[in-house]
């Protein structure tokens, strides 16, 4: 149903930290915006990565 293929995938994990529970920084190759999802053991949530000033966090180099 949906393309598995790593090569294709949109988002690219930069951290990870934990197993059960904890949480990942992924990035948006096409935007550069960073999330942060948390996780703990089977619930879960997504919200953009925010600096000091309350503006997404950007990363400069988008597709690698």
């Amino acid at each position: 149903m949906f393309n598995k293929s790593k090569s294709n995938s949109r988002f690219k994990v930069i951290y990870k930290n934990g197993s059960s529970s904890g949480c990942k920084i992924l990035v948006d190759k096409e935007t550069g915006i960073n999330y942060l999802y948390s996780w703990d053991r089977y619930s879960g949530g997504l919200t953009p990565l925010l600096d000091q000033n309350g503006s997404p966090v950007i990363s400069t180099e988008k597709n690698e």
